[in-house]
C-alpha cells in the first residue's frame, strides 16, 4: 500500500514506521491516523514482523495535531459536522463522531501483537507524546522534547492518556506535566520514567534496532504476543488472582507447544533456539481472554 504520511520499511524482521511530514514537523492528521492503523494491521498479520520501531522523519517526532484549521482545530462539530443530539437537545455522546480520533490509534497500538518501540528523535507534544503511551518502550534522543500541552490549549489530554500516563509515570508526575502543560527535555522524561533511555542523536536508531534485534533473534513470537497483552491488561486487574488465571492458561498451553520443547532443548544443547510457532495461526484457544464475561 502507498502511504502519504508515513514510511513502512521491513528489514530483517524489524519494521520501522516513520512519521513522514517533516515540513510540518510530522504534525498528526486524519490521514496519518488511518495510515498508522493500516500499518499496524499489516504488521500484526505478517509473521515476518518480529518487532516494530516508530520514529519521526527530520528534526521532530511529532509536533502534535495539525492546527491548520486555526481556532476550529479542536472543534469536532466544525471538523466532522454536528454530532447527534438527544430529544432534549443534549449531546448524544454515543455518536461515533464524538470519539477522539487519536484514541483510535493509541488503542490500536494497545491491541498490537508485536512489541512496539518508540525512538523519539525530536519534539513530541500533544498527540505526539500521547500516542507513545501505548507503545512498550520509549528511547529518546538528547534532542527530544516532550509536552502534554493540552491545558495550555484549553482542552484535556486525549488518546486514553488518562489511563496510560499515570500507570507509566505515577499519578503525581502525570498531573504535574498535564497541569503545567510545559515542554520538557529528555533528562526530565528519563527522571520521570516516561522514557527508559536517553542517547545521543546518532545512536538513537541503532540503540532501538539493537533492542528490536535482540527480541527478534532470541524470543518466541507467540510468547511475545501473549506477554504483551498479559502485562498491559493486568494493569487494570483488581486482584492478582486474575493474573494467576491468565498466567496458568498461558503456561499450560505454551508449556505443551513445540516452541517450549525447542526452547528447553536449545538451552540444554547450548545453541540458539529456532522458534517456529506463528502468531497468525498458533495463538492459544483462550486468546483473546478479555472478551469473556468472566475468567473461569
Amino acid at each position: 500500500m502507498f502511504y502519504e504520511t508515513i514510511k513502512y520499511e521491513l528489514i530483517e524482521q524489524i519494521l520501522t514506521i516513520t512519521l513522514n511530514r517533516p515540513e510540518k514537523l510530522n504534525a498528526y492528521t486524519d490521514t496519518m491516523e488511518r495510515e498508522l492503523i493500516d500499518a499496524l494491521d499489516r504488521a500484526d498479520g505478517d509473521d515476518d514482523v518480529r518487532a516494530i520501531i516508530v520514529t519521526g522523519e527530520g528534526r521532530a517526532f511529532c509536533a502534535g495535531g495539525d492546527l491548520s484549521a486555526g481556532a476550529d482545530s479542536f472543534d469536532t462539530d466544525a471538523q466532522r459536522g454536528p454530532v447527534k443530539r438527544l430529544h432534549n437537545g443534549k449531546v448524544d455522546y454515543s455518536d461515533p463522531n464524538v470519539s477522539d480520533s487519536g484514541g483510535h490509534l493509541t488503542l490500536r497500538i494497545f491491541r498490537c501483537l508485536k512489541p512496539v518501540i518508540a525512538a523519539v528523535n525530536g519534539p513530541a507534544v500533544g498527540i505526539g507524546v500521547t500516542m507513545q503511551l501505548g507503545m512498550d518502550i520509549r528511547i529518546a534522543s538528547e534532542a527530544a522534547r516532550f509536552g502534554f500541552v493540552f491545558s495550555q490549549r484549553g482542552v484535556v489530554p486525549a488518546e486514553a492518556a488518562s489511563w496510560f500516563l499515570p500507570r507509566i509515570v505515577g499519578i503525581a508526575q502525570a498531573l504535574e506535566w498535564c497541569y503545567t502543560g510545559r515542554v520538557f527535555a529528555a533528562p526530565e522524561a528519563l527522571a520521570g520514567r516516561l522514557v527508559s533511555k536517553v542517547v545521543p542523536p546518532g545512536q538513537l536508531l541503532p540503540t532501538a534496532r539493537a533492542l528490536a534485534r535482540e527480541i527478534a533473534d532470541e524470543a518466541a513470537p507467540v510468547s511475545i504476543a501473549l506477554i504483551r497483552q498479559m502485562m498491559w491488561r493486568m494493569l487494570g486487574a483488581d486482584d492478582p488472582m486474575e493474573a494467576h488465571k491468565i498466567d496458568s492458561r498461558g503456561f499450560y498451553t505454551r508449556g505443551r507447544s513445540a516452541d517450549a520443547k525447542e526452547g528447553v532443548m536449545a538451552f540444554l544443547e547450548k545453541r540458539p533456539a529456532v522458534f517456529k510457532d506463528k502468531v497468525s495461526v498458533d495463538m492459544p484457544d483462550y486468546f483473546p481472554w478479555w472478551t469473556e464475561r468472566k475468567y473461569k
